[in-house]
């Protein structure tokens, strides 16, 4: 699926998704990833059953207002006790399938949010 261009020059946004992979700025990325307007770096998160504890308070440093953690290709909650750094530092925790967080990040960092997309790779 394509997704259409924002008027957000300069920021990294996910130009289009699929079974695998995302494209962020047109260049192609697989794996698990931490993405921000400005930053696309690799998540030790390697799957939803290897989640822990310290893969979601790694992003407290960057200081985010809302996290919007996809889960892959099926929605997946993780455990409460995983996310609580975040949610205790007054952090949003937005749930869903990875395709649904690629389109709800644009949104958001279209609204000029502090935004952070955490996606699984699997």
């Amino acid at each position: 699926m394509k997704l259409h261009e924002a008027k957000t020059a300069g920021s990294n946004l996910f130009t289009a998704y699929g079974t695998g992979y995302v494209e962020i700025n047109g260049e192609r990325h697989s794996g698990s990833l931490i993405v921000t307007g400005d930053s696309i770096q690799p998540w030790a998160a390697s799957s939803f059953e290897t989640l822990a504890e310290e893969h979601f308070s790694a992003l407290l440093a960057l200081q985010p207002e809302v996290v919007i953690f996809g889960s892959g290709q099926r929605l997946r909650f993780p455990h409460p006790r995983l996310t609580a750094a975040l949610t205790n530092a007054g952090i949003g925790v937005e749930v869903m399938d990875s395709n649904a967080a690629c389109r709800t990040y644009n949104i958001l960092l279209a609204e000029d949010r502090a935004v952070i997309a955490v996606l699984l790779g699997e």
